[in-house]
């Protein structure tokens, strides 16, 4: 049985049925290489503050960076013993470098070691899905630029409205994941903040230098408060707050992509590539990838629930119960990662089914609201034309015609006011190029929108 550092204070050897149930390694050991660069900033300002001499640092640096290189090379062993990376890496420092090794643990304390390790693989991993976000949003302005002539249903209550451009739909994920960018951006500020120095609880008595090592390890911020520095999780709970909105939106595009994809609506057909097929059914060719997607969603909002629930009751400072947070994280660290890239790698090659779509904007009465409009410029109410164009679309519906099928006779009857230039302002191109506010699916509002788009995606720069 492997020594423990606390060991001092126990009659009794730890129970190895406790060993088990405490143990984190499997969960945490993918921290090693930030724990270990920790390790080597800490040993420097050790150094560099006189705790330890400058020979004593350089055997520990030599040593540490012995052991990354093992570890890299799938060489280090790991035993539930010593529960967790921190003491894995000191019980091998100790094999490495001799008795020096016990030297490093001086001025600080596990808690404010995992919550080092913690917030460094949090901001190179939030790094990682800014710039995923940003070749996903490429993907979206390229094809919001390849497909500027086609024109769709818009939808609300899932029923047909009004049509819009394919490129002005497409361009609405564009936002949304845009804001994802931002928040992930704005969520990196309080993710880079440095606290180790912080000890168990209290801070040290040792002349430490928490601001040198901060900037060994590039944070630009040092906690400020010991007792909040290893007790905070927020900064967790804020990066899966980004994740679940960011995964809301992955799952609304997946139940689209879904939809247009099934044979009642066609709008679309998704790579083979990115298929798959029944056991049974021959012919079925299923969209299984975003199918996982929207269910991903539900596992990402987990890990955010998973996370609030473990912290809502926990007294300062640090609880063993907070080693539970290192799953929920690392779970919706990945599973975003892959969405993401899953998706920036299917969209370009889905086949957009052109003629399907434009033909389903011209049945369900999409051009009521451009009639109502059309008759508000003659001089009608906006209510009074409301009520006129619903009663036409009764008479239309019942005489199983279109709007725009209508006789001029037929039209007149619901109104003077309309003459021969009506017709004009009901096909789908007139709607969409008439619809000129900001913001609006006009084709040169939305070819302005894809250069601001690409403009904003070539001045981006990950924090």
């Amino acid at each position: 049985m492997i020594e423990k550092p606390w060991e001092g204070r126990f009659a009794e050897k730890t129970d190895r049925s406790v060993e088990l149930f405490t143990s984190s390694i499997d969960v945490d050991k993918r921290l090693y290489a930030f724990d270990i660069d920790g390790s080597i900033a800490h040993c420097q300002m050790l150094a560099h503050v006189s705790i330890i001499t400058h020979e004593e640092a350089e055997k520990l640096i030599e040593g540490l960076g012995a052991i990354k290189r093992e570890t890299q090379r799938g060489k280090f062993l790991f035993d539930h013993g010593l529960e967790d990376i921190h003491m894995h890496i000191e019980n091998r420092l100790f094999q490495e470098v001799g008795k020096v090794a016990q030297k490093l643990h001086t001025a600080r304390s596990r808690n404010d070691q995992v919550a080092l390790d913690s917030r460094m693989f949090l901001r190179e991993e939030t790094r990682n899905i800014i710039r995923l976000l940003d070749a996903l949003n490429t993907v979206f302005v390229s094809l919001a630029e390849e497909n500027l002539d086609v024109i769709m249903p818009g939808y609300t209550h899932l029923q047909r409205a009004q049509p819009v451009l394919l490129s002005h739909h497409l361009l609405a994920y564009y936002e949304m994941f845009s804001r994802d960018r931002a928040r992930f951006c704005d969520a990196l500020k309080r993710i880079n903040v440095m606290p180790l120095g912080s000890a168990a609880l209290a801070g040290t008595t040792y002349p430490i230098d928490r601001h040198y090592t901060a900037a060994l390890l590039q944070f630009p911020e040092v906690s400020v408060n010991s007792i909040d520095s290893v007790s905070d999780r927020d900064f967790m709970l804020e990066f899966l707050s980004c994740a679940s909105i960011a995964m809301v939106h992955f799952s609304r595009l997946s139940e689209e992509m879904i939809l247009w994809s099934s044979t009642e609506f066609g709008f679309i057909g998704l790579p083979d590539a990115f298929s798959t097929g029944s056991s049974i059914m021959p012919q079925k060719k299923n969209p299984d990838v975003p199918e996982l997607v929207r269910g991903k969603s539900g596992r990402v909002f987990g890990d955010l629930f998973a996370l609030l629930t473990l912290m809502k009751s926990l007294p300062l400072a640090y609880n063993r119960d907070m080693q539970e947070d290192k799953p929920a994280l690392f779970d919706a660290v990945d599973t975003l990662k892959a969405c993401i890239e899953i998706y920036t790698a299917m969209l370009p090659k889905i086949k957009i089914n052109k003629e399907i779509l434009y033909q389903a904007t011209t049945t369900g009465f999409l051009n009521a609201t451009d009639m109502a409009d059309y008759l508000v410029t003659k001089g009608m109410t906006f209510r009074e034309s409301h009520s006129c164009v619903g009663k036409a679309v009764g008479y239309a519906s019942n005489c199983k015609k279109e709007l725009h099928e209508l006789t001029i006779e037929e039209m007149k009857s619901f109104s003077t006011l309309i003459a021969e230039d009506i017709f004009g302002v009901l096909t789908p191109e007139q709607m969409i190029n008439r619809r000129t506010s900001f913001g609006g699916t006009a084709g040169e509002n939305v070819k302005a929108a894809i250069q601001a788009a690409r403009q904003r995606l070539s001045e981006s720069v990950c924090p």
